[in-house]
């Protein structure tokens, strides 16, 4: 995409367009084959700007991306995936934001041939006026039979001007297939809460513990990455 989009282009209904037009041009997307047969794991710290990467795995192929997404204004990261028979692509996202910062990750998952298999598990936590967003699409073409699809979508908000936007999509094609999405926003568990101060914990510890309750299952196994999630879950708090 050449010209600056707007708020009319689909994947960038809830973008901060201003920020945008800062970061116009964008860079080139990030081209990744995984060749048939074989594995490759990506681990991202994104923080302010937009990033574009666009995969194909070839048969047999795995990939496995974890990504944490930040800003102090504006980030993007958009990826295009592309399945051929049986692949396997996993995707773990947490979002952090606060102040007036705006996070996104838009996704588009298309499983090309028959027995691939794709997981996104996307968790958002959001401060302030801060918006996160995440825009997933997963589609099955005609003959991928066997497809095994799904997304996993959840954001907190830890106040009342915060925002969070999440469009899980599947346009499936064939007819024996296994897709689901899952979406839901909420706040911190009053009771929860409740619960740990009574057992002598500060408020601010209380919720730092909870967030990381609530991020942790993305991170596991990824020590450095859960580390910087922790010291921005820790600022919003």
């Amino acid at each position: 995409m050449t010209a600056l989009p707007t708020r009319r282009d689909e994947a960038w209904r809830y973008a901060d367009i201003d920020a945008v037009a800062s970061l116009w041009p964008v860079p080139a997307a990030q081209v990744i084959e995984v060749a048939a047969g074989e594995a490759r794991r990506e681990v991202v710290h994104a923080s302010d700007g937009i990033r574009d990467y666009v995969v194909t795995l070839n048969a047999g192929a795995s990939f496995e991306m974890r990504l944490l997404n930040t800003a102090h204004r504006y980030s993007r990261v958009a990826l295009d995936v592309t399945l051929h028979e049986g692949g396997s692509f996993d995707f773990g996202a947490v979002q952090v934001a606060a102040g007036e910062a705006n996070v996104e990750i838009v996704t588009t998952v298309r499983h090309a041939a028959p027995s691939a298999t794709s997981r996104q598990v996307v968790r958002s936590v959001l401060g302030d006026t801060a918006t996160g967003t995440y825009l997933g699409k997963v589609a099955v073409a005609r003959g991928a039979q066997h497809t095994d699809s799904e997304q996993a979508v959840r954001a907190m908000l830890l106040s009342r001007g915060a925002t969070a936007n999440a469009k899980p999509e599947l346009e499936i094609f064939a007819d024996d297939v296994k897709c689901a999405h899952g979406c839901a926003i909420g706040e911190l568990d009053a009771n929860g809460l409740f619960y740990l101060e009574s057992r002598g914990l500060p408020p601010g510890e209380a919720k730092r513990l909870m967030l990381q309750a609530f991020v942790a299952e993305v991170f596991e196994g990824e020590d450095a990455l859960a580390a910087a999630a922790l010291d921005a879950l820790g600022r919003l708090v």
